[in-house]
């Protein structure tokens, strides 16, 4: 790792780095004529005709679709498809007395008003980037997306501004959140370019990257191309007093009309180094002279390109010595151009590949700088015309919120695959781009449709039906069930001091509770409900772990302390306690059943503590229902 540092660091001394390309380019919206003269059709009349091509279809295949779930259901539902977090007992009872028949629909408004909103679409982003991060140990640095991206949402940037940020970022990842998708693949273009197709495409072209996709129609060469765009981008360590404080997303370009390049070029010509380094002229680099490079870049590494090339051991870099340089790890991360693999050659340099879009074959100049580069890349991703960048973002939003996508895998999508109701899927998408890509026009067409409304009901698994004729439970999330049990239990959500020390800053937000409780409680949202399972690790932390435990006390003035206080008659305490846990009213087998226990017992306290403790492990406090 430290060689490849060094190795971006000189490239940086020689060839300098070049921030100064313009971002008006990286920022501009595509639009078209044909776009700008359609009016912009609201959330209610797309949910309204989603809903009457869903149900032509259900009923024309004799398929019975569920009822309207109940409003204690929906609210439970809505607000953590929306915020994050469960209702309040006092928000539910009211909601359930409320007798506006628009309720549903104000509600859904009140909670995308609410800055919990992009935090909570802002974690589930976080995860379907880190989750599959290259290097997972660069995963705590993933606290300053989640500030980016919630302050995105939540100001309602357009879904294809905040793609084309993410894909033109450059700076330190501790003050730039939008550096995330670089910072999670360390800048490698081939891992860049695969994760940003199957995240904001849906299209797994990776499976191109050593042969033509075995069961689509992308070939080897146009997985190569996409990566093209992204070979001029860099991830740099940054050094504060001696001490590795950070990384930053560089731009790296090269002008290959004056000879520059990447370590191949600087091995074969130091000459251009010496002239640029060596002060007084001795045919050597010196520790004194590497110190006095620009930016001290030179001198960040100079001891590690010693311990590489000083033949001689006299503390000092000839001509010669640097000829012989060895070939740094990933010798192609920071070079000028791109080269795609040769299969029965690894060692060799490859073929050069220049930049491609694979779905329109659009090609951006060859001598563009990094930026302008990846700004082209952005453009051809958010082309309205890509039929692909809208739906993508529809297919994952649908299947968080129904549990079901059009595509399944979500983030399989492409011209060799069968959506599901592709009707409603292109009603959504020509709503979606109408509105210029509002991500909560997006949420509040789905919340607002009776599919999404309807009610829970067990399916065969003998006889698989069409999906959406009822709403399938989905497992919370990790931040979703962790501010559950804070709403519940009055957790301490505070993380330990983020004082100085080795990566202090975002990388110190890993070793808060929230961050503990993700690690073990997390799952990649890309995987199908059916495939998401507990397991033994997650029910011993909850068994055993003191902050849990401790919170589920009826003797101090938490919630259920109160409540055990507060209500005489066990009925309604028992009321109360699953207002608390499930946001709704017990049955009335559910109400014998707790007050046998409470009868058996004979400790009063110690019988609340279990209820509660019972319901918080229940498979029903694990899902939206």
């Amino acid at each position: 790792m430290q060689r490849r540092f060094w190795s971006l660091a000189l490239i940086g001394v020689i060839v300098g780095v070049n921030t100064t390309v313009a971002l008006e380019a990286a920022g501009k919206k595509t639009t078209t004529n044909k776009q700008a003269t359609v009016d912009k059709p609201s959330a209610a009349s797309v949910a309204g005709e989603v809903d009457r091509l869903l149900r032509s279809e259900l009923e024309a295949s004799k398929i019975d679709i569920a009822p309207r779930c109940s409003d204690e259901d929906f609210l439970r539902r809505v607000s953590f498809d929306i915020t994050g977090r469960p209702p309040l007992p006092q928000q539910v009872t009211l909601f359930g007395l409320n007798p506006d028949g628009n309720k549903r629909a104000a509600v859904i408004d009140q909670l995308l008003a609410s800055s919990e909103f992009g935090r909570n679409w802002g974690n589930y982003y976080r995860d379907v980037i880190f989750m599959n991060a290259t290097n997972q140990q660069l995963r705590g640095g993933q606290s300053v997306f989640e500030e980016w991206i919630a302050e995105q949402l939540n100001a309602n940037k357009p879904w294809d501004e905040i793609v084309t940020t993410l894909l033109t970022a450059t700076g330190d990842i501790r003050e730039n959140g939008a550096t995330a998708l670089f910072l999670a693949h360390q800048s490698q273009p081939a891992e860049v370019a695969a994760e940003a197709c199957r995240i904001f495409l849906g299209i797994q072209i990776q499976c191109a990257n050593c042969h033509d996709h075995p069961s689509d129609v992308w070939k080897r060469q146009q997985f190569h191309e996409l990566a093209a765009y992204f070979p001029r981008t860099a991830l740099r360590p940054v050094l504060e007093d001696g001490m590795q404080r950070s990384f930053e997303v560089v731009s790296v370009n090269f002008d290959n009309r004056r000879g520059g390049g990447g370590p191949e070029q600087i091995r074969e010509n130091p000459e251009r180094l010496m002239a640029f380094m060596d002060k007084n002229r001795d045919g050597k680099l010196s520790k004194e002279e590497a110190q006095n490079s620009p930016g001290g870049q030179f001198a960040r590494i100079f001891e590690l390109l010693l311990q590489n090339g000083d033949s001689d051991k006299d503390g000092m870099l000839s001509v010669a010595e640097m000829k012989k340089l060895p070939d740094p790890p990933m010798q192609r991360r920071g070079s000028s151009e791109y080269f795609m693999p040769d299969l029965k050659d690894p060692s060799s340099r490859g073929t050069q590949v220049n930049p491609k879009f694979f779905v329109d074959e659009s090609k951006p100049a060859t001598e563009l700088p990094d930026l302008e580069r990846r700004a082209a890349a952005a453009k051809a991703f958010t082309n309205p015309e890509n039929p692909w960048f809208a739906r993508a973002i529809i297919n994952r939003l649908w299947h968080e919120m129904l549990g079901e996508g059009f595509y399944m895998p979500v983030d399989d999508l492409g011209p060799t695959r069968t959506a599901r109701f592709p009707e409603v899927l292109d009603e959504l998408s020509k709503g979606f781009i109408a509105n210029k890509y509002d991500v909560k026009w997006l949420v509040k067409t789905i919340a607002l449709t009776d599919t999404y409304q309807r009610a829970v009901r067990s399916k065969s698994v003998s006889a698989p039906e069409l999906p959406f004729a009822s709403q399938t439970p989905t497992h919370l999330r990790a931040d979703q069930l962790f501010n559950a049990l804070v709403t519940i239990l009055g957790l301490d959500d505070r993380g330990p001091g983020m004082g100085g020390g080795m990566m202090a800053g975002p990388f110190a937000a890993a070793r808060s509770p929230r961050n503990q409780f993700h690690n073990i409680f997390s799952h990649d949202p890309s995987t199908p409900q059916e495939d998401i399972i507990g397991n033994v690790q997650q029910a011993l932390f909850m068994m055993n772990t003191p902050q849990f435990r401790g919170a589920v006390s009826a003797t101090g003035n938490n919630r259920l302390g109160q409540i055990v206080r507060k209500y005489n008659d066990d009925q309604d305490a028992i009321a109360e306690v699953y207002l608390l846990a499930l946001s709704r009213e017990p049955s009335d087998q559910e109400i014998k059943v707790c007050q046998t226990y409470l009868k058996d017992t004979g400790n009063r306290t110690e019988a609340y503590e279990d209820i509660l403790w019972s319901l918080l492990n229940s498979s029903e406090f694990l899902a939206k229902r």
